[in-house]
């Protein structure tokens, strides 16, 4: 199969070898219908032709999950452009910063969500979209092109574009076939939201392999019970979630019986959340930043005990991967003492978009020419060559597997008018997820309401980055040199009863 994921090739190229080698084969399912390589293709060439720039750069996707979405992100890679997702049910704000910011031609989006998307020219697309046969649309994708632009929490106080090319994705779909063999007669759930990297692995690894991709209703994603159902009706056979996912999956106990694989990605994976599921299927710990395309590294834990604080290791570096332990100079650490995880390879993206020169520091050139990511996090590497995650080492923060920048939060909390100051601190309650604590000094007015602050916040955030307490103080603790002193913070304490 490696014929598949040729370095050259770009992501619609490997896709559509598939489709060329196993047009019969199925692509997408979902509940009302499924679609071949073949249909899969021809659909995507049929919105590719109804695109009103010839040449676009940048192309938003806001669509419902479904294939004509799947085959929009197709056609916008074919068209030469780069695919910019965001879900629908993001707050409006937060979207329009997104497309203004990277400058789209134009937005592909469902019927639906057209008003939210005033101010932006659209191809608004229908589902299901009539597939136009006997047509042919130019593929102008190139290896070093840009493939997308996924947003996550920032470090300034803005949400920041990292930028991703085709033969980063490529790359990525070869080392996971390496390890996991996907192909003809298997299906991946389709469970991730469209912003998460967890969505190129679901979609890429399974439409670059001959796989099938499963695509679940929206009405029962928060119905674990429900899901598990729909995975056995369509006999799904690898799942790629947050370790929330399988902690949800491991209280229920049964497996359907189709799946083999299950990935745990975007947070620590402990050991009970997996305790009743270990000995029924293979599961495998992973970890990467966006930055470097997924994944760089993976460890086996179904077979393997943890280690002595109940957390699996994040394993060795993935094909094309290379994944050191440096101090703040860049100098390698000797095995066994704590240093900042850099990651080096194939998966090293392009960098943040736009004016992000603090932020881009993080992506160095060594003087042998390769290209280094510094991930923020700090790790250690055993004497046997497994890596391990300790902290961060920043203010980043994971939330419920999604990564959170507090001074993100602490940025929309300050610029709401009734807020004097505040301070956005992560907290770890007894189970060791972690949640946000706001602690804020209200300017002197009258009729303040915690739920109207709410709501001018959730006009920029979504609901995982609101915090879970509000602390309403008269004044903030200060150092003597005039910090914010963290030490004289109420502290909240939450019992998870998982």
């Amino acid at each position: 199969m490696r014929d598949a994921y040729l370095t050259h090739d770009t992501i619609y190229q490997a896709f559509a070898h598939q489709a060329r080698r196993h047009p019969h084969a199925l692509a997408i399912i979902d509940d009302e219908r499924s679609l071949t390589y073949a249909h899969l293709d021809a659909l995507a060439t049929t919105i590719a032709i109804k695109m009103p720039v010839e040449r676009p750069k940048m192309v938003g996707i806001v669509m419902d999950h479904s294939p004509e979405m799947i085959a929009a992100i197709l056609a916008t890679l074919k068209s030469g452009a780069a695919y910019v997702p965001i879900e629908p049910s993001m707050p409006k704000d937060r979207i329009h910063f997104v497309m203004t910011e990277t400058d789209v031609d134009f937005i592909i989006t469902n019927p639906r969500h057209r008003r939210k998307l005033c101010g932006f020219s659209l191809l608004v697309i229908n589902s299901p979209l009539p597939i136009a046969h006997g047509i042919t649309s130019e593929d102008r994708s190139r290896p070093h092109s840009l493939a997308y632009v996924l947003y996550t929490s920032g470090s300034t106080g803005k949400p920041k574009g990292v930028m991703i090319a085709h033969h980063n994705v490529t790359h990525y779909a070869q080392a996971f076939h390496q390890e996991f063999h996907p192909g003809i007669g298997d299906r991946m759930l389709q469970f991730s939201v469209c912003s998460f990297d967890i969505f190129v692995e679901e979609v890429f690894t399974t439409l670059l392999s001959g796989a099938a991709l499963v695509i679940p209703p929206e009405s029962i994603k928060d119905d674990t019970q429900s899901l598990l159902d729909f995975v056995d009706r369509h006999k799904v056979t690898i799942i790629s979630g947050f370790p929330y996912l399988l902690l949800d999956i491991n209280k229920i106990g049964h497996l359907p019986h189709s799946l083999r694989l299950l990935i745990s990605g975007g947070d620590v994976l402990r050991a009970h959340y997996i305790d009743r599921l270990a000995p029924k299927v293979m599961i495998y710990n992973t970890y990467g930043p966006s930055e470097t395309t997924v994944c760089c590294s993976y460890f086996r834990c179904d077979n393997t005990p943890p280690s002595p604080d109940g957390t699996f290791p994040i394993g060795r570096p993935i094909k094309g991967c290379a994944v050191e332990i440096r101090d703040e100079k860049l100098r390698p650490v000797p095995d066994g003492q704590p240093g900042e995880i850099c990651i080096l390879g194939d998966g090293v993206g392009l960098g943040y978009l736009g004016d992000r020169k603090v932020e881009n520091r993080a992506f160095v050139t060594l003087d042998d020419g390769r290209r280094l990511y510094r991930s923020g996090d700090i790790g250690i590497r055993r004497p046997d060559g497994v890596l391990l995650f300790l902290h961060r080492k920043d203010t980043q923060v994971m939330i419920l597997g999604k990564r959170v920048e507090t001074c993100e939060v602490e940025n929309v909390l300050c610029g709401c008018p009734e807020v004097e100051a505040a301070v956005v601190k992560p907290c770890t309650d007894n189970a060791g997820l972690s949640f946000l604590t706001a602690y804020f000094v209200t300017r002197p007015i009258k009729g303040f309401s915690l739920s109207r602050l709410k709501k001018k916040m959730a006009r920029f955030l979504p609901p995982y980055m609101i915090p879970e307490f509000f602390v309403r103080l008269k004044a903030m603790p200060l150092t003597v040199n005039g910090k914010v002193n963290s030490r004289a913070l109420p502290k909240i304490h939450k019992h998870n009863t998982l």
